[in-house]
């Protein structure tokens, strides 16, 4: 009777927290967990979860690669660390951030943040500790820095020609 308990209390809070918003698997069981269920009871819930279609790794793993890639402008790096630290797979991972790359490819993320960043500023008005600054920026972004360099040298050649980078 105590562990039906238990039970209906972990599907409650487990129904509650992916009202709120899509959890991955591992992220579902830490929470289970931290409101101290069993064991057998989180793996019980995670299993019915994922049978109601509340739960699943592969939806989660591309909609949060599109708001990383898309919404907040991360590059591939970042995008893949945060799904790695939500315990997505690589190779599930690999496969999401290409499909969201369909979408709105690295490069292009870069220049809308850089964009954004520069607020309308052209790139050769900037001295050299402002762009090491939004290089910095952009790498903390998830951008590597042969594309940071190479978008910053391009920029300054040619210059944003109007709002849309066109």
């Amino acid at each position: 009777m105590n562990e039906d308990r238990e039970l209906g209390r972990a599907e409650g809070k487990a129904f509650r927290l992916l009202t709120l918003r899509a959890h991955s698997e591992k992220e579902l069981r830490a929470k289970l967990r931290e409101g101290g269920f069993s064991a057998p009871v989180v793996e019980q819930v995670v299993r019915r979860c994922r049978e109601l279609g509340y739960l699943n790794d592969e939806a989660f793993a591309r909609q949060r690669a599109r708001v990383l890639a898309v919404s907040r402008l991360a590059g591939d790096r970042r995008i893949a660390f945060d799904l790695r630290e939500r315990g997505i797979d690589a190779g599930l991972s690999a496969r999401v951030i290409a499909e969201v790359r369909g979408e709105l490819d690295e490069e292009e993320a870069a220049k809308r943040l850089l964009r954004k960043k520069i607020r309308g500023r052209p790139v050769a008005a900037l001295n050299e500790r402002e762009k090491a600054g939004l290089a910095r920026s952009l790498m903390g972004k998830g951008f590597p820095i042969g594309l940071i360099l190479k978008i910053l040298k391009k920029t300054e050649e040619e210059g944003f020609h109007d709002d849309d980078g066109e």
